[in-house]
């Protein structure tokens, strides 16, 4: 019999892909209510990878990639996709959502995201919740697996998960975990 060991909490991330800024800030707002402050480091960049979101959202889509200053009990994560479902349905207009926000988690070996579609990749995980480890770190660097999207793949996401993931490093390192 293994041993039962210990989790870790985890660097909690999230995507919000938006048109408008206000909705952003809204969504924002609501989030840092329930996870606290958000890290320094963060980036918006266009969401130019694919036409999926335009029939509800409109054109000139924007994403924006956070991370919590808090690292986050590993053992509630399903409950954070529910969280962020109830925030895209608070903020819909005329029954379409006006963001959609994907959260996940980095650890020192991947960045976890969780949806609501099942695949043959993807674990259950409990609320109706599945989680797909979409990228694995290796080589001192994150590395894409044949299922990642490509945006999550692309240059500019990996170099900033990169960088979320050397501060939940340092916050190991300096005990802040």
């Amino acid at each position: 019999m293994g041993a039962l060991l210990e989790q870790k909490p985890v660097k909690l991330i999230v995507s919000i892909i938006y048109r408008e800024d206000s909705l952003l800030f809204e969504a924002e707002t609501i989030l840092m209510e329930k996870y606290g402050e958000i890290e320094k480091l963060k980036e918006v960049l266009p969401f130019d990878f694919t036409d999926y979101y335009e029939k509800e959202f409109g054109t000139g889509l924007k994403r924006k990639l956070i991370c919590f200053m808090n690292s986050v009990d590993s053992e509630a994560l399903s409950k954070v996709k529910l969280y962020t479902n109830e925030i895209e349905k608070k903020l819909k207009n005329n029954d379409n959502r006006t963001v959609n926000i994907d959260p996940g988690y980095i650890t020192e070996a991947k960045l976890v995201l969780f949806t609501t579609k099942d695949y043959s990749h993807r674990v259950y995980i409990g609320d109706k919740i599945f989680a797909e480890v979409t990228l694995h770190f290796q080589d001192n660097s994150f590395r894409s697996w044949p299922w990642t999207y490509p945006d999550y793949a692309s240059k500019e996401l990996v170099d900033y998960f990169n960088k979320v993931r050397s501060i939940y490093m340092s916050d190991i390192k300096n005990n802040c975990i």
